[in-house]
């Protein structure tokens, strides 16, 4: 999975990788050939006194350094930009993947797990690859070359390296067999800590006002533990392959010069040859030592790989239709003139996530016309959210149909649905940067009285006009630095910007106080009066004067007309209405 993941993503730098291939192959084997310069000088140099021929095999050996120096930086360079590069494309696909998936595949992998796959196992892979780019060629022709060479200096050592190079090789293989799940278990590792962080931190409100920071602190120290033992037995097996790789180095050094040195005092070898040996000796080890690191490296990374091919190879269960159909009518607002409006159908509609054993819907069948109010109002979990996310397709249904103006909603091109909603979703998010750039989301070439008239009508102006900048003040991320209240009346402003031809509020009036609540609700009725409106609603006063009101229980339409019918003919909605009353009451 590695070697196919690493081979894909660098075709497009496969003149880089050829060049690093070439300079790799030009530093190898200067790193040979100037051991036996060296050995040359001091035998046919030094010992002989011959002063000329120092010079000139020095001046050689400095050459082929400059050469090696040379071919070393490109290796260094071309590695680290072509894996930066393969690391950039891998994190935007990801990247592109994910933004492609629905809420059914974002809910099945987790936020914290596709985070740490676009960051961290990104960075495991690049690692392996700028080590495999910088080493690749330079391993295997040092390992191969360098027995050469030593051979060509003196046979009768040679016994010295095929016992040593097979040590290092069943080390190696014993140490790097059992790094494999320890590497996968690691990884979970992150995963849980990223998840546990990231909910703390998300939910560091709710943590500090039911006092829960000891119980939220023993959870991190459980997955933190959890990581360090993980890392713990991963350094163990590190600890343990270096020694035994240095004590192999060091006893073939003891065993060249205690076995060389008999060998010179015999008069069978040189001392300028038993030193090149060595500095073969000393090569071919280190060679064997950047296979080991490599080794190590390899099974962490190809775990990564695995995690990051998952999320490449899952497909959304929302996809683009490849023969689109258009939809009636025209983009409103700003961007077009008006056309045929657009009614909301949904027909026998049932859906259910996947594994559930009991539909979330089932049944559902009603058309919710332009110019009118539909509310969906119900107990917790009924469905209403889930019924108004079919809408825009952030799920499919598994029955029946949701339609736009008689076009079923998976027959359209995302753009071209999306471009004629505008949504409110129940928890409104803001981004980092301004209020301008947050309203901006609903319509890119909005002006700015365009955004004043949306505030305007989403009852946040007096506070945006307070805020320092006004339409150029910071907003944190999350919205973090407003109030509930103000983050819904701007992710109203955002959806009132685009001037969709349908709008759907998910219990988008929740954090308003009544009077707030009842003026924003005047002010959106000419806003909105040839558009479809779904209003997902817990407090009933917010819809009391929608022109239809759907009750759902249980996943099923039990009542449906206006506010007076339904007291008396829809018992559930009459309950609703009556412990509502009971609550103001009592407030």
């Amino acid at each position: 999975m590695l070697w196919t993941l690493i081979r894909t993503h660098l075709r497009p730098y496969a003149g880089a990788v050829s060049a690093v291939v070439v300079l790799q192959f030009a530093a190898t084997v200067t790193s040979l050939y100037l051991p036996s310069l060296n050995g040359q000088i001091i035998d046919k140099g030094v010992a002989q006194g011959d002063t000329g021929f120092i010079l000139r095999t020095g001046g050689i050996m400095l050459a082929v350094t400059l050469v090696n120096i040379l071919a070393t930086v490109g290796v260094a360079r071309g590695a680290a930009a072509a894996s930066a590069g393969v690391a950039r494309d891998l994190r935007g696909e990801v990247f592109e993947t994910v933004g492609d998936f629905s809420a059914q595949e974002v809910s099945r992998f987790g936020a914290a797990t596709l985070i740490s796959r676009n960051t961290n196992d990104v960075q495991q892979v690049q690692q392996v690859l700028n080590m495999g780019l910088m080493f690749m060629v330079s391993i295997p022709i040092m390992m191969v070359g360098g027995i050469i060479m030593a051979l060509r200096e003196d046979l009768g050592l040679s016994w010295l390296v095929a016992v040593a190079v097979p040590l290092l090789g069943v080390i190696v293989g014993f140490v790097v067999s059992r790094m494999l799940p320890w590497f996968r278990k690691m990884q979970e590792s992150v995963d849980a800590v990223n998840r546990v962080l990231r909910e703390q931190i998300t939910g560091i409100r709710v943590v500090r006002a039911f006092v829960r920071e000891p119980f939220e602190e023993a959870r991190f120290d459980e997955a933190n533990r959890t990581y360090t033992g993980t890392a713990l037995a991963v350094g163990r097996l590190f600890a343990l392959v270096f020694p035994l790789v240095m004590l192999v180095f060091n006893v073939s050094s003891v065993a060249v010069l205690w076995f060389g040195s008999h060998r010179v005092d015999s008069g069978d070898m040189q001392v300028g040859a038993l030193t090149a040996f060595m500095t073969y000796l000393i090569q071919i080890l280190m060679s064997v030592m950047m296979g080991v690191m490599m080794s190590m490296m390899i099974p962490r990374a190809s775990v990564s790989a695995g995690r990051i091919d998952e999320v490449l190879a899952t497909r959304p269960s929302v996809v683009e239709t490849p023969a689109p159909v258009a939809l009636p009518g025209q983009a409103t607002g700003a961007k077009a003139a008006s056309g045929q409006r657009l009614d909301v159908a949904f027909q026998d509609v049932v859906f259910a996530y996947p594994g559930a054993d009991v539909p979330v819907l089932q049944g559902i069948s009603f058309t919710a016309q332009p110019g009118e109010v539909t509310a969906i109002v119900g107990s917790t979990g009924a469905g209403k959210t889930t019924l108004v996310d079919l809408v825009p397709r952030l799920y499919d249904v598994t029955g029946g149909s949701v339609r736009l103006g008689g076009v079923d909603v998976r027959d359209v091109a995302l753009d071209d649905l999306w471009d004629r909603i505008g949504l409110v979703p129940q928890k409104p998010f803001l981004f980092s940067g301004t209020v301008a750039s947050n309203l901006r989301y609903g319509d890119p070439d909005a002006t700015d009285e365009a955004l004043w008239a949306a505030l305007r009508v989403a009852q946040a102006d007096d506070f945006v006009r307070a805020m320092p900048g006004e339409l150029e003040a910071e907003i944190s991320q999350g919205g973090g630095n407003v109030s509930g209240g103000q983050r819904q009346r701007l992710a109203i402003a955002r959806a009132l910007v685009r001037r969709p031809e349908i709008y759907l509020f998910d219990d988008s009036f929740s954090a308003l106080d009544v009077a707030t609540d009842a003026r924003l609700r005047a002010a959106l009725k000419p806003w909105t009066a040839d558009a479809v409106v779904l209003v997902v609603a817990q407090r009933v006063s917010s819809i009391i004067d929608a022109d239809r009101i759907i009750v759902l229980e249980d996943g099923k339409v039990v009542g449906s007309g206006r506010h007076t019918d339904l007291l008396a003919t829809c018992t559930e909605y009459a309950e609703i209405v009556a412990s509502q009353a009971v609550r103001e009451e009592a407030a």
